[in-house]
């Protein structure tokens, strides 16, 4: 393995990185709420004890502290599936490594241990959060577009609950690619949790350990986005576009596509 490789020799929960991991979240929670005055709905029904995913819509680059506000407020510590670049940049790769969060390698062999880590953590009674897109939304509207197959992946592996985050705001102080908005009133960003996803009937039929069809993927998929989305529509006050956006063709087409 390359010694520029984001993988440290092991990625495992401990008390010295989860101690680590609430000092950074406490330190980080006042500072972000100077410029932002988060709202939260629905934040008791996460479990306090962990074994669930999480899955979010992506807008902007701070969407990872926003989706964790909850549960971290609710005792729990999220690991993050993150871009392997991420964990390259002082000091931030040093914290994401000692919080446990799983690095991403897109295209590489590595990927599929990113999935393993992360059943490893959920069967530790610990909680992942995923963004089901991959990357930010290159929505025109910053709806949710079309989605990867990780998240439904890590679901059928494990079986675990699935818990949708939506939110809405994050992008009023920081754009997508933008510079950060301070001043006042605060940017208002609301956070909603909705009940666990009802995957059973797309799960009964799972064998762990093998290979899912597409139809498979996409089905588990897009029942993630949908119940993002419908709290999005909720949140906004709007109905989402017909269809979704795929960034690959630049349209917007319906799921099935």
């Amino acid at each position: 393995m390359s010694k520029h490789s984001a993988w440290p020799k092991e990625i495992k929960p401990s008390k010295r990185g989860d101690a680590v991991y609430r000092a950074a979240g406490h330190l980080l929670r006042p500072l972000y709420n100077l410029p932002m005055r988060p709202e939260m709905i629905g934040m008791e029904k996460l479990p306090a004890d962990g074994g669930f995913i999480v899955v979010a819509n992506h807008v902007t680059e701070i969407d990872p502290i926003t989706v964790a506000y909850p549960l971290f407020m609710r005792g729990v510590l999220p690991r993050f599936l993150a871009k392997d670049s991420l964990f390259r940049v002082p000091l931030l790769g040093w914290l994401m490594r000692q919080c446990a969060h799983i690095p991403v390698t897109r295209g590489s062999a590595q990927a599929a241990k990113s999935l393993e880590v992360a059943q490893a953590v959920l069967s530790s009674g610990g909680a992942v959060l995923i963004f089901p897109e991959g990357t930010l939304t290159k929505d025109p509207e910053l709806w949710p577009m079309t989605g990867k197959s990780g998240a439904a992946r890590l679901a059928l592996a494990t079986g675990a609950p699935v818990y949708p985050i939506a939110h809405w705001g994050d992008q009023d102080f920081l754009p997508q690619y933008g510079k950060p908005r301070f001043g006042f009133p605060r940017k208002k960003v609301s956070i909603v949790v909705g009940d666990p996803i009802d995957l059973s009937d797309l799960l009964e039929d799972r064998d762990p350990g093998t290979h899912y069809s597409h139809s498979q993927l996409t089905a588990v998929t897009n029942r993630m986005l949908d119940r993002i989305t419908d709290l999005l529509e909720d949140i906004r006050g709007e109905k989402a576009p017909e269809g979704r956006w795929n960034s690959v063709l630049n349209v917007r087409q319906s799921p099935e596509q």
